[in-house]
């Protein structure tokens, strides 16, 4: 009893300066609550308790080769995503997507990019599909730029994604307006939109970039994302979405309520409605992180897992996520021009010569077949035999 009132008190603590926020109702009339206020850990809850366990993959078409390329009017492409989401609903039965936009599509093209959002999301619609979208992102190429996009470099994992907002943006106090804008905007255009799971407002944050970009990161940059963490949350609130906003914690080894955490892991746990997280270590590593993060007393969703290679598999750590309850969104899902079937370090050492012994991240091949059968048959035991199934 006196170690959970010591919880219960360095959460309250965490949490003080922002305050409750209101679940909207599941009817469908929705209500804007009166205020934009965080949800309090029991709508949080309820809100989860009224999904299915949530399963599904960060998406991006086998035919993208980063953010942009996948949302720009000339490259976005509505029949190959109907087709692969189509094997993620069949195979897999999988139920959601995260999904990364970019402020530069929206930036050239409000509209036309908030059209094709709701263009994918009709889309995602019809297998039953519902979308993380994430805003914002501060892995790999620091310098975005609109328009056509490199070819994949030969051998290498992730070789063209892109960070938004880019470092030169970032760090440009005169572009914060437009951050704003293009997260009101968007947050606000689907806030009411059931078609939407959740808001990633942004992803690893407290990231160096990766792959060869870390020694590239502006000294400011992290400084900058301190400030700017809050204010993103904020402007996401402030559109009342009935979607829960959340940012995942990804590096440090304690997320227990009584751990040290720098300001940036301190915004994602004291901000978020749900709380979700990246692990992509063995399946003990995965229970144990999930057993410090439930002591926030929140609802926990992993929006990055499955690593082969380095002990994260689909035999080993999704059985744990149907067991706790936990939602479980691996990387990736088909095999294309971002190349993540190849290891991190790809990065250092190029797979030019020969492929790789086992896929790294990914799930089907170009022609929507698994790469491994057992794997999907995994995924579609545990939905169909329930939290017993894992046992």
């Amino acid at each position: 009893m006196r170690l959970f009132f010591r919880i219960a008190l360095a959460a309250a603590a965490l949490a003080a300066p922002v305050q409750a926020y209101a679940l909207a109702p599941a009817a469908p009339a929705v209500v804007a609550p009166a205020e934009a206020r965080r949800w309090t850990a029991a709508e949080a809850n309820a809100w989860y308790a009224r999904q299915p366990w949530l399963t599904g993959a960060n998406y991006i078409p086998a035919d993208a080769i980063n953010e942009l390329e996948m949302w720009q009017a000339a490259t976005f492409d509505p029949a190959e995503i109907d087709r692969e989401l189509g094997w993620a609903q069949r195979e897999f039965g999988m139920n959601t997507m995260r999904v990364f936009l970019h402020d530069l599509a929206w930036k050239q093209d409000p509209a036309g990019f908030k059209r094709r959002i709701d263009q994918f999301l009709a889309i995602a619609a019809r297998h039953n599909i519902r979308p993380i979208f994430v805003l914002f992102d501060s892995c790999w190429d620091p310098d975005p730029k609109i328009g056509p996009q490199h070819p994949p470099i030969p051998g290498v994992h992730n070789s063209g994604w892109l960070q938004s907002p880019g470092r030169a943006d970032l760090i440009d106090r005169a572009q914060e307006p437009r951050l704003r804008a293009y997260v009101e905007d968007v947050v606000g255009s689907f806030a009411n939109d059931r078609r939407v799971l959740a808001w990633d407002v942004w992803n690893e944050p407290d990231n160096d970039g990766g792959g060869n970009y870390e020694a590239a990161q502006f000294a400011q940059e992290k400084t900058r994302i301190e400030e700017l963490l809050p204010k993103v949350f904020a402007w996401a609130r402030s559109r009342r979405p009935v979607q829960p906003l959340t940012s995942g914690i990804w590096n440090g080894n304690d997320w227990s309520s009584g751990a040290k955490f720098n300001a940036i892991q301190r915004t994602q746990l004291s901000r978020s409605d749900v709380i979700s997280f990246h692990d992509y270590s063995w399946p003990e590593t995965f229970a144990r992180r999930v057993a410090q993060l439930k002591l926030w007393g929140r609802p926990l969703i992993c929006t990055e897992w499955m690593a082969r290679s380095a002990g994260s598999t689909v035999d080993t750590v999704l059985p744990i996520g149907r067991r706790e309850n936990v939602g479980m969104v691996n990387w990736g899902f088909a095999q294309g021009k971002i190349q993540t079937w190849l290891p991190w370090e790809s990065w250092d050492h190029p797979y030019v010569v020969k492929p790789p012994t086992i896929w790294f991240h990914d799930l089907v091949k170009p022609d929507g077949t698994p790469y491994r059968a057992r794997e999907a048959e995994i995924f579609r035991n545990l939905r169909a035999g329930g939290a017993a199934a894992a046992r």
